[in-house]
């Protein structure tokens, strides 16, 4: 069992279980769709056998399980440390929005609104949530966000490699990423906001790179940040953490962060680290027609 990669995927419904397990499937998992929990421990002895030929496995199990789901804890307590749990989430609004686009029914429909059912279901999932090694909010993530995240996870680099960073930008006045673990705010850096010409630009334009990368503030601050990053990522690694988020903010999340999170990712990238970077704020205000991802999409 110990030459298996065995991951749960668990997590709320409509937070993006089925692309994940698409992910894993396009990274060589054998995958399984809403297994019963009390089959899990069976299903990790077969994996065990010196028979078995599947060197990675990933399961999705969540609420619609009904009355299996209750046995899940026991499940997790007969393989603890021999699996992985990705637990994805995302807040109320974009659930509710999730489902009415897709016009599909909830698990739980049948409980009461969906508020109701929103916290009737991350009730049954705390307990999961709590186990979780991996926690992702996918509320300001596109599904192609999402299935880098999993291959910069879950990917062939394997434990012990990491840990993996993402270096997210994002808009303080939508609030900060739940799932940041470090957050840093770049809202004392000139704004290009107040450029009329550079205003309607975001991050990823030349121009406005320029503007906010030429500053002697930006550059001493960024001298700063990353002689912090080179000294807390091998601490990381030491400590055995595979995933590491990185947050840069400012005001919208439009212009500066996008800029410090490039030129973050960048230097990362330079030092042999694998990296993502994410822009979750860059089209709120745009007509969506950019493409919001261009730079650092995939995990090197």
């Amino acid at each position: 069992m110990e030459s298996v990669r065995f991951v749960i995927i668990t997590g709320l419904s409509g937070a993006g279980k089925t692309v994940a397990l698409r992910a894993m499937e396009d990274l060589g998992y054998f995958c399984i769709d809403n297994l019963p929990p009390a089959l899990i421990p069976r299903f990790a002895q077969l994996l065990a056998a010196p028979e078995n030929l599947v060197d990675r496995v990933a399961l999705v199990i969540d609420v619609r399980g009904g009355a299996f789901f209750q046995q899940i804890r026991r499940a997790l307590d007969e393989i603890e440390g021999r699996v992985a749990v990705l637990f994805l989430e995302a807040d109320d609004a974009t659930l509710i929005r999730r489902f009415k686009e897709t016009r599909r029914s909830h698990p739980l429909s049948r409980e009461g609104s969906m508020r109701e059912i929103l916290d009737r279901e991350r009730s049954l999932l705390s307990s999961l949530r709590e186990r979780a090694h991996h926690v992702v909010d996918t509320s300001e993530m596109q599904p192609s966000d999402l299935r880098n995240r999993v291959f910069q996870v879950f990917g062939d680099g394997g434990p012990g490699v990491g840990p993996y960073v993402s270096v997210v930008s994002f808009g303080f006045k939508n609030g900060i990423p739940s799932d940041a673990d470090l957050v840093f705010d770049v809202r004392f850096l000139p704004n290009p906001h107040y450029d009329e010409a550079l205003r309607p630009l975001t991050g990823l334009d030349p121009a406005v790179r320029e503007f906010v990368a030429s500053a002697a503030v930006t550059q001493e601050f960024f001298v700063r940040l990353v002689d912090l990053m080179d000294f807390l990522v091998p601490h990381y690694r030491a400590e055995g953490k595979t995933q590491l988020v990185v947050a840069i903010g400012c005001t919208g999340g439009r212009h500066r962060s996008v800029v410090l999170a490039r030129m973050l990712g960048e230097h990362l990238r330079e030092t042999g680290v694998s990296v993502t970077v994410e822009h979750r704020a860059i089209n709120r205000e745009f007509d969506g027609s950019r493409d919001a991802f261009e730079e650092g999409r995939e995990a090197k």
